[in-house]
């Protein structure tokens, strides 16, 4: 990889991509997205392994950033954390109101004025928000511990978060030394992985594991967008990524790879597998002038998965809780029970279910990205909007 160092002329802003690009970096958002939602609902272990969804966001992100960081630093970062945080706000009004309405107040972990301080989190997600733990479910609606399944998906906004703040750093970093800023993050996961390193307190180290998880995947978005992944030899990632994949497997195969243990509970796998796909499919990155014709009847579905993608990330989890919790009440249903069982344990149905609220999520809550993007706000965006889908992603 040490072309990857070389410099042979006056570094210039790389182009901007070819609408085709777009394209391409759309499917693989909307493609990330369904396998998330399909994985939260089935937890299917071999889910992350044919598609990392989270590795590939990352990189995504990470590649629109880089773009965007050819104007000033400090107006980007605030543009991408303006973008992000109504959304997150709108989830908290719902789930903090929710939660207080069960229960849920200063008292509840016997530190209130930690409570009070935690709260600030769903204001500016730099460390994981509060939820209340064990709480009863909605009776004939949503099944007990939704907080949970709520604030979930709020570790990603964290994480992305930070790697937005720091991305102006990382860039330099990248520019001046290519190799070393690649390698960090998974350097830093092996040291984690094998424990020659021990991670400091619960809420330093979920940000420190999520930046030696993911951290490679960013930046190499990051080296795609500056063109220093094309200027490579065409045969460096197809022979290195395969090789950095296969390690990856081999260890989550050697640390008890299965349904409940998969690339999620290990970190030094996860960075591993996702940093090996991500080159290969930043490698890819076909320049589409118009969609092939086997995609061109998804334009549709495509653009509004990535004209909403920070809802439906947000609200799938509960989305899944309430669909699983209506789909478990026909089991009273004594005709469905005794002639239809296999229909009821099928994950199928529940997942149309979980799509069919995630659409009333996008009507319902959807507007506040498009508030955030200072667009007009749209009930059902019918074309993805390339800064907005990217921003949150």
């Amino acid at each position: 990889m040490s072309t990857l160092t070389q410099d042979p002329a006056p570094r210039t802003p790389a182009a901007p991509p070819a609408p085709g690009r777009d394209r391409y970096f759309d499917l693989l958002r909307a493609l990330a997205l369904f396998r998330v939602v399909l994985y939260h609902l089935t937890g299917w272990a071999w889910l992350p392994l044919l598609f990392p969804s989270m590795g590939v966001m990352f990189a995504l992100a990470g590649n629109l950033m880089a773009r965007s960081l050819k104007r000033p630093a400090l107006g980007v970062v605030r543009g991408r954390l303006r973008r992000l945080l109504p959304p997150v706000w709108l989830l908290g009004v719902v789930g903090v109101t929710g939660m207080v309405a069960q229960g849920w107040g200063p008292d509840a972990d016997g530190h209130p004025v930690w409570w009070w301080f935690h709260l600030t989190f769903w204001i500016l997600p730099v460390s994981d928000p509060p939820y209340a733990e064990g709480l009863p479910g909605v009776q004939g609606l949503i099944g007990a511990d939704w907080a949970v399944e709520l604030a979930g998906p709020l570790w990603y906004v964290r994480a992305y978060l930070w790697f937005v703040v720091l991305s102006p750093l990382l860039l330099r970093a990248l520019r001046a030394a290519p190799v070393v800023t690649v390698l960090a993050p998974v350097a830093l996961a092996g040291l984690f992985g094998l424990g020659l390193l021990e991670l400091p307190g619960e809420r330093f180290s979920s940000g420190l594991t999520d930046f030696s998880t993911f951290g490679a995947c960013w930046i190499l978005g990051m080296a795609h967008q500056e063109g220093m992944l094309q200027r490579l030899p065409r045969y460096i990632v197809p022979s290195i990524a395969p090789a950095i994949a296969l390690v990856g497997l081999w260890y989550a195969l050697n640390h008890d790879f299965g349904d409940g243990h998969d690339l999620d509970s290990m970190p030094l796998a996860q960075a591993l597998w996702s940093v090996a796909t991500v080159a290969l499919l930043l490698h890819i990155s076909p320049s589409w002038r118009e969609w092939p014709d086997r995609l061109r009847r998804w334009d549709g579905a495509i653009g509004l998965l990535n004209s909403r993608a920070v809802t439906i990330y947000l609200w799938h989890n509960t989305c899944i809780l309430i669909a699983a919790t209506q789909w478990d009440r026909l089991w009273n249903v004594a005709f469905l029970e005794q002639n239809v069982p296999w229909l009821l344990e099928s994950v199928w149905p529940v997942l149309v279910v979980t799509w069919l609220l995630i659409a009333c999520c996008v009507v319902t809550f959807g507007w506040a990205e498009d508030l955030a993007a200072r667009r007009r706000p749209r009930l059902w965006p019918r074309s993805a909007d390339r800064a907005g889908a990217g921003g949150r992603s």
